[in-house]
């Protein structure tokens, strides 16, 4: 009897919580019947909404303070991309920075009228317009290495145009040097948006390193400044072999020659500017000054750049600035070759000296890179707060025509 009792009991009690939740749906329903209230309800309802996917897979900062001072106009990236018209993304592919998993992105993962069609077996993508034979992207996995193995800022300014322009279009076309802008355009109206992926400067290294120890050579790169590439004494190489496989890190870290100190320094750079590979036109400092410089303002007007340590904000930030979505989402990989070599601060620190340049080059790019996504989500928080507004005034207004009709009509 007792048992029955207990159990009486229990039921009365979750049919009292039953009655007093669908109470609370019923007084929420009569206070708030709109379309906003029904998904304020979705919302509450739904455990993985309170979460920030943003924040949740990077490895953000529990608290970013900005270190540099952007202009509004360096920190809004929207461009009206004619994927129909002539316009053209141009992907400079900066080696061991995630460039390899982006360009599958773009060739894979975006919501196109007309999708990169991907054969089995091929290493190339055909990436048409809409109605036309013609490509919207220049990169490894669409038109090859067309301007040479991994061709810097220097190379694809130079070589993009008189690859898909002609030869009248690109005689006509202004010289780069009267002016940098978030593109480039031809005299007929195709515009160039150049984009990129930088990475931590240590880990990228690392990565490199690891490459080359297997074998990796980019012998295929041509280097080709002010009309022609480097020589031998201009840029001598770090092993006499057909390759370096098998090199340690040592021996990787003492060659004076090695391309991957500083490599995204100078590939983002106007080599032009220090005489190309030419060590002796000007003294190293100045050098090295000329060359930050100039791809920090190559960086900051490029129509677009992410970081590989924040694939889900590089995702957000790319359909923000060409108002062209993703499929699926990125995915955070924190397990990599570069992760899994453990090295001792010493060799940390050495590493971090051979790569000064791309180490302020990176924070500097970090700095802007999170500053563009806080006041991205800003933006878009006004024009969702200011969408909410235009429905309240709406249903205020409907409101105040049905009290009036129901008084007019008594």
């Amino acid at each position: 009897a007792l048992l029955a009792t207990m159990e009486d009991r229990s039921h009365k009690v979750l049919l009292a919580l039953v009655m007093l939740f669908l109470f609370a749906v019923i007084v929420l329903q009569y206070v708030c019947p709109g379309t906003e209230c029904q998904l304020l309800r979705l919302r509450a309802l739904s455990p993985a909404a309170a979460a920030d996917p943003y924040r949740a897979e990077d490895e953000t900062p529990a608290r970013f303070v900005p270190r540099f001072n952007f202009s509004a106009d360096d920190l809004l990236r929207r461009v009206d991309f004619n994927i129909k018209g002539d316009d053209l993304i141009v992907f400079l592919h900066i080696q061991k920075t995630g460039g390899t998993t982006f360009g599958r992105h773009l060739v894979r993962n975006i919501q196109l009228e007309q999708p990169c069609e991907c054969r089995a077996g091929q290493k190339k993508c055909t990436c048409h317009r809409p109605g036309k034979r013609e490509t919207w992207l220049f990169s490894r996995f669409s038109t090859g290495w067309s301007c040479g193995l991994h061709a810097d800022w220097t190379e694809l300014t130079n070589c993009v145009p008189s690859v898909v322009d002609s030869k009248k279009e690109v005689r006509l076309r202004p010289s780069r040097r009267m002016g940098l802008n978030v593109l480039f355009s031809s005299p007929l109206g195709r515009n160039f948006y150049y984009i990129t992926i930088l990475r931590d400067p240590v880990s990228r290294y690392l990565s490199e390193w690891r490459h080359v120890q297997r074998g990796a050579t980019w012998k295929a790169s041509l280097h080709v400044c002010d009309g022609r590439s480097p020589t031998t004494e201009e840029l001598p190489s770090c092993y006499t072999g057909d390759d370096w496989s098998g090199c340690s890190l040592q021996e990787f870290m003492d060659c004076p020659y090695n391309l991957a100190n500083n490599r995204q320094v100078r590939m983002l750079s106007d080599l032009s500017l220090v005489g190309c590979y030419n060590l002796s036109v000007m003294p190293e400092e100045q050098r090295n000054k000329v060359l930050l410089d100039s791809a920090k303002e190559n960086l900051k007007r490029m129509a677009f750049f992410g970081l590989t340590e924040f694939q889900r904000k590089t995702q957000y930030l790319f359909e923000k600035t060409f108002n062209m979505n993703f499929i699926s989402p990125f995915t955070q990989y924190n397990s990599t070759r570069a992760s899994s070599v453990e090295i001792d601060k010493q060799t940390q620190q050495r590493i971090e000296a051979l790569n000064f340049l791309d180490m302020e080059l990176y924070d500097y790019a970090k700095d802007l890179f999170l500053q563009r996504y806080q006041y991205m989500r800003q933006k878009e928080h006004q024009e969702a707060r200011r969408k909410r507004q235009e429905q309240r005034k709406i249903l205020r207004a409907k409101q105040a025509h049905l009290r009036e009709q129901g008084e007019n009509s008594s």
